[in-house]
């Protein structure tokens, strides 16, 4: 392998410049990655809140009185009563609404033949609120058991008792998750789509022609596109990073040395499918629309930062192993929620220097030192 350090480094000062001078370069670099994050922490919640339910009482017995004030009692719902189902049904249709509760007119004879029972109608077109709903309601239900049998100075006994403890997120905030996500998101934006077209816009400038000309070799060449977009690329890192540990107030409780080595191999992948994308297209339209396909859909779609990859059909779920977004995302979350987990972490860094050195190899071999296609 022929290289020259002093051409490599008149490259890539060259390279260097043009990124400083290029504002949407920096924009890209610095604004984009606040606006995301901003758009990721606040604009997709997943975390369960007060939800809106209506309550047809049919009955005026005081066991459904009863029931009426644990569900006003409840810290997750915030009930509507009506004595008519009508009422609400508009209002479940308008999406006010998220369920329908219905205490039937022999509620309270039911209860005294212990037979008590309710109906639960739930919008089915958010099925996660309807669970949520379900999940809630039998919370209150199993209250309004134990504070029956306690008027009536019994207990409610169970041979098993269930203490929840949530691991690495004990608010289990979802935010808290999201947030790693989010980050490969953006690196995988920002480099895939700027090196796509890095070399594509040196050919439509007619400056590649002046390149061409010079003793430049591959390596000099690759290596000048390479570094000065790692070195923006672990730049929005790192404003990722602070934005989420002061101002999003996301837990990091890894290494920052894991995280620099996992971070550059990962930039290495992206840039690399970013370089591959750039020497076959050589126009920059397509090469942003091709990185966009490949990189970045790829990216939220199987990387499990949107749908748990355990949940997909089996031939999806192989896919997901050739999608290096998948190892980056799961490091993250690892190193912000549960630390140095070296096994999960090594697995993960071996997967992506793989791919590093496959598209890499590619790129080598698909770049042409000459005028001809």
């Amino acid at each position: 392998m022929s290289l020259s350090i002093r051409r490599l480094q008149a490259l890539c000062v060259k390279e260097t410049k043009q990124i400083i001078r290029d504002p949407s370069s920096m924009l890209i670099a610095i604004v984009i990655p606040v606006l995301l994050l901003l758009i990721f922490s606040y604009g997709i919640n997943l975390d369960s809140s007060r939800l809106n339910v209506g309550v047809v009482v049919q009955d005026e017995s005081l066991p459904a009185q009863r029931f009426v004030q644990v569900l006003q009692g409840s810290d997750y719902l915030n009930p509507v009563v009506a004595s008519h189902r009508e009422v609400l049904d508009d209002q479940l249709k308008m999406g006010n609404i998220r369920s329908i509760i219905i205490i039937p007119n022999d509620f309270g004879k039911q209860f005294t033949d212990n037979q008590a029972s309710i109906q639960v109608i739930t919008d089915g077109s958010e099925p996660n609120i309807a669970n949520f709903v379900q999940a809630y309601m039998q919370g209150v239900w199993r209250i309004w058991q134990q504070q029956n049998l306690q008027d009536a100075g019994q207990e409610l006994t169970s041979s098993i008792e269930v203490e929840m403890r949530y691991w690495f997120n004990a608010a289990a905030t979802s935010r808290h998750f999201i947030i790693p996500g989010a980050i490969t998101i953006i690196m995988t934006v920002i480099c895939s789509i700027l090196t796509s077209l890095v070399i594509a816009r040196e050919w439509e400038r007619g400056t590649m022609e002046g390149l061409l000309s010079t003793p430049m070799t591959k390596w000099e060449l690759l290596l000048s596109k390479l570094l000065p977009y790692y070195g923006l690329g672990l730049f929005a890192m790192l404003i990722c990073l602070l934005f989420s540990i002061f101002i999003i107030h996301v837990p990091y409780r890894g290494s920052f040395i894991a995280l620099f080595i996992l971070s550059s191999l990962f930039l290495f992948t992206v840039l690399g499918m970013g370089l591959l994308i750039s020497t076959l297209t050589r126009n920059q339209f397509n090469a942003a629309m091709i990185a966009i396909n490949a990189a970045f859909l790829p990216a939220v779609m199987l990387s499990g930062f949107v749908f748990e990859i355990s949940s997909m059909p089996v031939i999806i779920r192989l896919t997901t192993y050739i999608i290096p977004a998948r190892y980056f995302v799961n490091s993250l979350q690892t190193l912000f929620l549960s630390g140095d987990v070296v096994s999960v972490l090594i697995t993960n860094g071996i997967f992506l220097a793989v791919f590093t050195l496959i598209l890499l190899t590619l790129v080598m071999r698909t770049t042409k030192l000459h005028l001809d296609r």
